[in-house]
């Protein structure tokens, strides 16, 4: 593999990268090859498995990530020390499970999949960690099963670290035990869900649960089970070597949110990639990085985080990339991976994209989900041929609505609706100019269809 095989790759050089500013990436080789065992232990990696496992105890490690306030980097943005600490442990309740959710599938991302197929051992060492505060005695990489390059890594990378003695009994003769092992999904969006991947886990059907209990308090087997992205464990072995103080300051005066992100752009950008900088970035130094647009193509939108996040203009660049600024606007930060769309291209066109995929990707649970987003689709689709009628456009606006939070059993829907009704609200003359003339013949029917059919 090398660094220019996939679009994730980092457009930082090793000279650039130091471990005190860019604590997820400065293990990264520029050859874009795996660091193993002995490269990554001689960069005094697992060196926090020692610091810590004996000599801290868990609602310590776990105090550290409050302070630290590192936020979910799946997207969900909630506070990781927080759900931590909300996992029921003590004598009377059994060992639980760490699982970390590498079923990177959100249109537009490729963040997670960086750290899994370079610096492994950065993950096994975080997931570790978290295993001891949260008193877990097995984990899971429940993995995007597309990402065969990935496992490989991660496989190769347990046997490693399980063989040096840093998985298993008693690791660093803490008296702690704890191993992980890979499991591969059937790369479905939806085990994005953490309770729908928790139940994929298992072997049933990847539906969400209905919550609470909450997986912290009954997640897995019916045991207390935290899930984690991969970008959020990748933080938790500098933030333990550092402390919270430290990452607090690394966004300095760019956000309230602390740490560094991995940031990236895809799109018509001269430059496409990742870049790991202080959380609070603004899109438009991201832009800047990337090369701006190509081709002479001027910016007429951006999703802030992937398909699931809505459409912000080129007003809203000078914004900077956090969880809260980002929510102002009525969009979410998401991954924190910018999506650009040029000016010659067609927001329906594109909206009807990412409706088709969420509606593929709907696991049918709920009425809104299950009929509402091939119903999108078809009356997109027909707008997009100009074939559409009068009060179509009301009521794509009408199913987002229903489609909203509180609306339906989990976040698909939900994430679905965000950039259709974006769309709608900035270019809706671009949606207008889809209605046929009077008396052209009407193709779009009055309810919804089956995903099939869409």
């Amino acid at each position: 593999m090398t660094a220019n095989r996939y679009r994730c790759r980092l457009h930082q050089a090793a000279h650039e990268r130091r471990l005190e500013m860019h604590p997820l990436t400065w293990w990264l080789r520029d050859d874009g090859e795996r660091v193993g065992l002995d490269e990554y232990v001689a960069k005094d990696g697992y060196a926090v498995v020692r610091q810590v496992l004996g000599y801290q105890r868990p609602d310590e490690v776990i105090e550290t990530l409050k302070a630290a306030n590192i936020r979910g980097r799946g997207g969900g943005g909630f506070s990781a020390g927080v759900k931590w600490g909300l996992t029921l442990k003590g004598e009377d309740m059994p060992r639980g499970y760490l699982v970390c959710n590498a079923d990177e599938m959100e249109p537009g991302t490729f963040k997670d999949r960086l750290l899994l197929e370079q610096a492994p051992h950065l993950l096994l060492e975080g997931m570790i960690l978290g295993g001891y505060a949260n008193d877990s005695c097995f984990g899971y990489i429940f993995l995007r099963g597309e990402y065969v390059t990935a496992a490989r890594a991660i496989t190769r990378a347990i046997e490693e670290a399980r063989a040096a003695g840093w998985l298993g009994r008693d690791i660093a003769g803490s008296g702690f035990d704890f191993d992980i092992a890979l499991h591969t999904g059937a790369g479905r969006y939806i085990c994005g869900e953490e309770t729908a991947l928790i139940n994929s886990l298992e072997g049933q059907r990847a539906n969400p649960r209905a919550k609470p209990p909450f997986p912290g308090q009954s997640g897995a087997w019916g045991k207390p089970t935290v899930v984690n992205n991969v970008e959020t464990l990748c933080n938790v072995p500098a933030v333990l070597r550092f402390g919270a103080e430290w990452y607090q300051g690394l966004s300095g005066e760019r956000s309230g949110d602390g740490g560094t992100k991995l940031y990236g752009v895809s799109g018509k950008a001269h430059r496409t990639g990742l870049w790991e900088l202080p959380i609070g970035t603004t899109a438009g130094e991201l832009l800047d990085r990337a090369g701006g647009m190509r081709d002479g193509r001027s910016l007429k939108a951006w999703l802030p985080g992937g398909g699931s996040t809505g459409f912000l203009l080129p007003e809203h660049l000078d914004l900077a990339l956090d969880f809260d600024t980002i929510g102002k606007t009525g969009s979410r930060l998401g991954t924190g991976l910018i999506t650009l769309v040029a000016d010659d291209q067609s927001m329906v066109a594109l909206v009807r994209n990412l409706e088709k995929f969420f509606a593929r990707e709907s696991c049918g649970w709920c009425t809104p989900c299950r009929d509402g987003l091939p119903w999108t689709v078809k009356l997109l689709r027909a707008l997009e041929r100009g074939e559409g009628r009068p009060g179509d456009i009301e009521l794509l606006e009408e199913l987002a609505e229903d489609q909203g939070p509180g609306k339906t059993f989990c976040a698909h829907a939900p994430g679905a609706a965000m950039p259709l009704a974006s769309a709608i609200e900035y270019f809706r003359d671009e949606f207008e100019r889809g209605i046929a003339r009077p008396g052209k013949d009407d193709v779009v029917p009055d309810g919804p269809l089956s995903t099939s059919e869409a």
